[in-house]
């Protein structure tokens, strides 16, 4: 499989995997109250962020309190919002209802959006009960839990731990990878001193989908070996005015670089 042809498949799988978070089938639903919930659930999500769309998830919950996905959509305008106290009481709810539908996302946001480390971790190993294969994806689609876990290691100092999370996802047959998997494991190996290491999943990272980031440590390697590391430094800071950076619509990218950075190589 190519690159355009994995990277396309990514990103219908995030278009499918967001829409079956948001649309539940009514028809599946026990109990007229329950099932009339889940109607409103539904037209409010596609609403989500309007008075009307939390008013339809509050009739949701007064119809049938025990309907956890009218909780977790409530929560998320808060979350987007930065209101995290609202947000936790709501997601922590949803995720006491059904543990096997939301941890995974409660993990991700606390690993995303609160820097909540061994919070992510904590639901992330409790999620592995549940689903002992395979953990699922980010919402975003960017990356394997496993790895969003193996992250949260990295930034609790726990760096062998956290390449050794990736280093055998990776070996997994059938592993689908991430957008940045060998980046983030080639940030941990630097970071370790472990350069050639850091270099062999730059250099792979850099044939999958190749960004300002990626290009910036590629120079950090050289630089510290004492070879020729301006031409690098150059084609990272093209590269970021050319767009080609890690994005996130709401937060940044753990490990993300900024231009003043490269500037200061």
């Amino acid at each position: 499989m190519d690159k355009f042809q994995r990277y396309y498949l990514s990103f219908l799988l995030l278009i499918v995997y967001t829409n079956t978070i948001a649309q539940v089938n009514c028809n599946a639903v026990e109990g007229e109250d329950c099932k009339k919930a889940c109607e409103l659930y539904n037209w409010a999500s596609d609403l989500q962020g309007s008075w009307e769309s939390q008013e339809g998830f509050d009739k949701a919950i007064e119809l049938c309190p025990s309907f956890s996905n009218a909780y977790m959509e409530k929560a998320v305008p808060y979350l987007k919002n930065g209101d995290f106290a609202t947000w936790k009481i709501l997601i922590d709810k949803a995720v006491a209802l059904d543990p096997k539908m939301h941890l995974g996302y409660r993990g991700w946001c606390k690993f995303q959006f609160l820097r909540d480390y061994k919070g992510a971790i904590r639901d992330l190993e409790e999620l592995k009960k549940y689903y002992p294969e395979d953990l699922g994806r980010s919402l975003n689609g960017d990356y394997n839990l496993d790895v969003v876990k193996a992250m949260s290691y990295s930034a609790l100092g726990q760096k062998e731990k956290a390449a050794g999370i990736i280093e055998r996802l990776l070996a997994t047959r059938g592993y689908m990878k991430g957008m940045f998997d060998h980046y983030q494991l080639g940030v941990t190996y630097f970071e370790l001193g472990r350069y050639d290491k850091a270099l062999e999943n730059f250099e792979k990272q850099s044939k999958e989908n190749d960004f300002a980031e990626n290009i910036y440590f590629k120079s950090k390697v050289s630089k510290i070996r004492n070879k020729d590391y301006l031409d690098l430094k150059m084609l990272a800071l093209k590269t970021y005015d050319d767009g080609k950076t890690m994005k996130d619509v709401y937060t940044q990218h753990f490990n993300k670089v900024y231009r003043t950075q490269i500037e200061e190589l």
